[in-house]
Parts: structure tokens; sequence; C-alpha cells
């Protein structure tokens, strides 16, 4: 009976450890996750393009790819929670989409591949060693801007300006660095500047009508709290007359004026095909990291229309 007894348990401890097992993923297949700070038109974009990089260099949902996509939507909890649960699922590879999402992935795993759009700077927070040589587990594209372009190009929409309001959230690492070059240029230029910022987009509509009241046009980079409340920005834009030049195409679609920027969209293809690079065996350690491809003009022509600006007379700076 004994006997018995002792090989029946043995057969049942042998069923529950192979119902507690998750089934092997099947030959050829990939596990990607994704993470990314917040919604919005360029983070949004910057996901497609993404998943459309992956699938033009072999690797496709729903083919050979599983994508697991979390938002934390602004909210550090959310982010570390995220994280953990990602990395937990043991993936092949993670995307950081905005440099906060980045810095929590790479807090969670130091061997798992990350690669991540959206980031200005990759090497102040500690992503990358250096943008040639990242020596980690982590590289991709940076979204810096051409800052200096992009402000002559407010000067020549408004020759006359006077005075250039920046706006911005100053706990966004990305903005603050666009924001401090913003500023150098305009005041090379002889412009005075008026520099407010945000915490959440709770703030935006008085920081924008409250810098409106005092500058001849307003300069906003690739924020991601002003991003998110772009309509805000054009509604006060346009019931106050100023020009807005932002720091994406999405901005300046949803609320802005003009803007000689990057397109989010191609910009995640980018980070797509270094993705799968990655995925067919690359490390990420030696793999430079890669600034956007893709610059271009994008003109608002309602915005402005609402604000007397013909908008054929708005050209690419040199």
């Amino acid at each position: 009976m004994k006997k018995w007894m002792t090989g029946l348990l043995s057969i049942t401890a042998l069923v529950l450890v192979g119902c507690g097992t998750s089934a092997p993923k099947e030959e050829g297949q990939v596990t990607v996750g994704v993470l990314q700070l917040v919604e919005h038109a360029s983070l949004d974009a910057a996901y497609e393009g993404f998943k459309e990089g992956l699938a033009e260099n072999g690797y496709e949902e729903g083919k050979n790819l599983t994508l697991t996509y979390q938002n934390a939507q602004a909210n550090q909890d959310n982010l570390k929670s995220m994280s953990e649960k990602l990395v937990s699922e043991k993936p092949e590879l993670l995307l950081g989409i905005a440099t906060q999402a980045a810095q929590s992935l790479l807090n969670e795993t130091q061997t798992i591949p990350i690669t991540v759009t959206a980031v200005t700077d990759l090497v102040t927070p500690k992503l990358v060693k250096s943008n040639e040589k990242p020596g980690g587990n982590v590289t991709g594209t940076t979204d810096m801007v051409p800052i200096e372009k992009q402000i002559s190009l407010l000067l020549s929409i408004v020759p006359q300006a006077k005075t250039v309001g920046i706006a911005y959230n100053a706990g966004e690492p990305n903005s603050k660095i666009q924001a401090e070059l913003a500023e150098k240029a305009l005041k090379k230029a002889g412009i005075t500047t008026k520099v407010l910022t945000a915490n959440t987009t709770n703030d935006v509509q008085q920081v924008m009508t409250s810098l409106a009241k005092d500058v001849d046009a307003i300069y906003i980079p690739t924020d991601n709290t002003f991003a998110s409340a772009a309509a805000i920005v054009g509604d006060v834009a346009k019931a106050q007359k100023v020009p807005v030049v932002a720091g994406s195409t999405a901005q300046v679609e949803e609320g802005g004026l003009a803007t000689y920027g990057i397109d989010y969209h191609a910009l995640g293809k980018q980070t797509g095909k270094m993705a799968a690079t990655i995925l067919d065996g690359e490390k990420p350690a030696t793999m430079p990291v890669e600034e956007a491809t893709a610059l271009e003009l994008v003109v608002n022509k309602d915005m402005a229309q609402a604000l007397g600006i013909d908008p054929n007379s708005i050209v690419a700076p040199e």
C-alpha cells in the first residue's frame, strides 16, 4: 500500500509540475516587449514605425513575432511595474520609447537587449557609454532635432521678433537639453527669451497663456507633456495670435505652426531595422546609436491662415 501511495504521489507531482510550466516557444518565434512612456502622436508614430521596420526585415506580428505592449501614461509607478512584468517574460528584445521608459527597462535588466527611440541624449542618463560604442545592452535612435535650424525657421517666420518664449517640462531631460540649446541660439541672435515650464498637462494652458501675452513667438521642444496637450497649445496660439514652432512634425499637425523636424514614424522604422539586426544576432554593445535620417519641413496651413500668415512664405532653413 505504501509503495502504491508513493507512486501515486510521484505521478501527481509530475502532473502539477507540467501544468505550472509555460509552453515552449515555437521554433523561429520571438517575443519583443515594448514600454512607452505616454500616449501622444509622436510616440505612437514611433511605435507604429518600429513594427513596420521589424516587418520589413523579417519579423512580422502574427507570424514569427509576438509583441507585448505597455503604456505607462507618464506614471513612474507604472513604469517600474510594467518594466518588471516585461522583463519577467524573458523576451528576446525590449523597446523603450522615450528616456524614462528606456531607463526603467535598463534598471530591470542588463542582459536582455534593449532598443530605444524618441530619446534625445543616451549618454547623460547612462543608457550607453558613448553613441559610437554603446558598450552595454542598449542601443537605438536619438531624436535630437536641429535646434539652430528650428530657431532660424522661427525667426524667418517672425523676423521682427524681439522676445521669444520657450515652454517645456523641466522634469524631462530631453526637453531641458533642447530648451537650453534653443535659448542659446536665440540669445546669439540677439533675441530676449522668456522661459516657463509645466509639470503636467494640466499646467500647459496656463503656461501658454502667460507666455503668449509677453512674447512674439513661442518655441516648444519635443516635449512629451506639451505634445500630449498639443491641441491646447494650438487653441491658445490661435486665440493670442502667436506663432508656435515645435520640435516634432506631430506637434505641428496637432497645434503648432511649423517645424523643420523629425518624422517619428520614420525614426521608429529606423529603430525597428536595428532591432531586427539584433534579433539576427548582432550585439547592442557594438551598434552605434543612430541619428534621424528623415527631417522635413511641416507647415500647419490651418494655423497659418488663423494667424494671417501665408503658408507658402514658410520655407525650410538652409
